[in-house]
């Protein structure tokens, strides 16, 4: 029986009727149409779908959509201002060069956010370690790394 959420996402409040095995990955890409977190595994492994859910890292194939309702969500797309000026952290994965395809993007971002704010000077390990549950296939790390890395100096300038 499907079921009414309300949710805040990027700062906008949304409602939608929703079946309560929608997982929130699928809620916020189909119905929402905010594309920018993949799905990879569907499984929890590979971290491209991380969103924050109420300033917390969330897998979004691990929730439901349900279990959202009347949460702020962040996703990739929100981390931009309102005008389009790209976020720290954006720019400094554009600089350092810490993406290729793009695919784990999103969720390298959220995570690496969330590694900021807990830390606001990470050590090389301490970036490592925060992105552990966050799979990249192409770049080999030390680019997102340094990413990371730029994006906290920038924060802290």
């Amino acid at each position: 029986m499907p079921q009414t959420i309300t949710l805040s996402i990027n700062g906008q409040r949304t409602s939608h009727e929703v079946e309560p095995r929608l997982l929130l990955i699928h809620y916020l890409r189909e119905v929402v149409g905010l594309t920018g977190s993949h799905i990879g595994c569907e499984t929890s492994l590979c971290g491209a779908c991380t969103v924050e859910v109420n300033g917390k890292a969330v897998k979004s194939c691990t929730m439901f959509a349900v279990q959202a309702d009347g949460a702020h969500v962040l996703t990739v797309e929100g981390l931009a201002d309102a005008s389009g000026k790209m976020a720290a952290i954006q720019e400094a994965f554009w600089n350092e060069h810490g993406l290729q395809c793009g695919f784990c993007t999103p969720g390298m971002m959220i995570a690496a956010r969330q590694i900021i704010e807990r830390n606001p000077h990470p050590s090389d390990q301490e970036i490592r370690e925060g992105l552990d549950g966050n799979l990249c296939r192409c770049t080999g790390y030390q680019h997102i790394v340094n990413a990371v890395r730029a994006a906290a100096k920038a924060a802290g300038a």
